[in-house]
């Protein structure tokens, strides 16, 4: 008697451990591997981080114009010494902080990434408006050649920025609807929604103007 009771336990027990395994199964005939989106989710979320380089490298190039543009308007306004110690400051900071590819998935860190890099535009628009008083520097070669950099910049900035925007649109959406919603509950649980940009003051969004024609 002991015995089949015992072997009994044994299935009911082998046939609990395998239910999960028989619904996987079942969704993934239901919806056939070949058109289902069951690769999706890790597709879209590779494309979030390649959008996201882009803003780093745009980003980066940004800073990287500074020093020589700071240095070339100081050789002509060096009395400007506010507005030119706010953009240094402001540059100083940005590249101060720790910014990898897993700062998407901080949204602290994120906002406190655009917070900073929002305080360094608004600091060059500044220094825009000042460079309008000196039209010797307005006619620099030098200057002029960084303006246009700076311009192109922050246009490729602006580009980078919306492309990123609109991955991270993408990757949300598809773990909130069918059928991604379910890949998502069953093998990509451990990837989370994403944050985006958002302006942190009003214009914040836009690039600062730097034509001067």
């Amino acid at each position: 008697m002991n015995a089949p009771t015992t072997r009994l336990r044994q299935k009911n027990t082998s046939h609990s451990g395998s239910r999960p395994w028989q619904l996987l199964l079942t969704i993934l005939i239901a919806f056939g591997l070949s058109g289902c989106g069951i690769n999706n989710i890790p597709t879209y979320d590779e494309n979030v981080k390649a959008n996201w380089a882009q803003v780093q490298n745009q980003y980066q190039r940004r800073a990287d114009l500074i020093p020589n543009l700071v240095k070339t308007v100081k050789a002509y306004a060096a009395h400007e010494k506010e507005t030119l110690e706010a953009v240094t400051e402001a540059r100083a900071k940005v590249n101060s902080m720790q910014v990898d590819s897993n700062i998407i998935n901080d949204p602290a860190k994120l906002q406190q990434f655009e917070a900073a890099q929002s305080q360094l535009s608004s600091a060059l628009s500044r220094l825009m408006v000042v460079v309008e008083r000196y039209p010797d520097l307005k006619a620099n070669q030098n200057f002029l050649a960084l303006q246009s950099q700076l311009e192109g910049t922050e246009n490729r900035i602006s580009v980078a920025r919306r492309d990123y925007i609109a991955a991270v649109e993408r990757y949300n959406r598809e773990i909130r609807t069918f059928p991604g919603r379910i890949w998502h509950t069953v093998l990509y649980s451990d990837m989370p929604l994403r944050d985006t940009f958002e302006a942190t003051s009003e214009g914040a969004d836009k690039a600062p103007e730097v034509d001067f024609q």
